[in-house]
């Protein structure tokens, strides 16, 4: 497969931007036609790659947002003093074309054939939803059975990536959210950040031999999965994406 290849082989192509959704006020899905992709596996990245006019080049990974067969896709968060996310959130236009390379990863993706039926278990922070939303998709491409708890910390409901298709998230899969800062009135669910007594409440037990995929900040992540480990869960178990933090979810 592509993804495992080392990132340095990999060969840059011009992808076009073919389709764009708004998820968030700050957060956009780029679908792009990307000429001789061979396919992908859910929870892998690719690179993007941006020039200026002056020949000034920034790089940036990003998740792929959709399941493997679908279009590529990606969901970009713009980070007020990043070099790439907002032209790509704010400024990118139908039929712009990008430069990219992947698909990269081999060991943050869901794999049914070897994986089976284990449960899984899915910890979100922020835009770290995005690599589970791909598998959640996959998952459903299959008509897979396999039961699913996504545990999503997020400021706020209007910070929700994804939020109407989660809402209407298939029969099997559990989405629990925690809102860390603002809660709508009547707000029943989680109202802090995730923490062990969260996750003993939420976790699949140990005995069921869950697999556990946690994508976020960097310190959501080493939170989340020390919580597991010290819960039982044995660590080549529990696998982890994280990135730079910006801002705690």
């Amino acid at each position: 497969m592509a993804g495992t290849a080392v990132r340095g082989r990999l060969t840059w192509v011009t992808a076009t931007v073919d389709a764009m959704m708004d998820e968030t006020a700050h957060v956009r899905t780029l679908v792009l036609s990307v000429p001789g992709w061979g396919g992908h596996q859910a929870g892998q990245h690719l690179d993007i790659r941006l020039t200026g006019d002056d020949g000034y080049r920034a790089e940036r990974s990003y998740s792929i947002a959709s399941a493997p067969g679908e279009p590529v896709a990606i969901t970009v968060e713009r980070l007020d003093d990043g070099e790439v996310s907002p032209y790509l959130t704010q400024d990118v236009q139908l039929g712009d074309e990008i430069e990219v390379r992947g698909p990269i990863g081999g060991y943050f993706v869901w794999e049914p054939v070897l994986d089976g039926d284990a449960p899984l278990l899915l910890a979100a922070g922020g835009s770290g939803v995005v690599p589970l939303r791909a598998m959640l998709r996959h998952r459903m491409q299959l008509g897979s059975s396999v039961p699913v708890r996504l545990l999503y910390s997020v400021r706020s409901l209007a910070e929700v990536i994804y939020r109407s298709e989660l809402d209407e998230a298939s029969d099997g899969v559990a989405v629990i959210y925690t809102l860390t800062r603002q809660q709508p009135p009547g707000w029943t669910g989680y109202a802090r950040r995730v923490d062990q007594q969260m996750m003993a409440e939420v976790a699949w037990p140990v005995a069921r031999e869950p697999l556990a995929y946690v994508c976020g900040p960097t310190n959501f992540v080493e939170a989340v999965a020390g919580d597991l480990v010290a819960l039982g869960y044995p660590p080549q178990r529990v696998k982890t994406e994280r990135f730079g933090a910006t801002g705690t979810p």
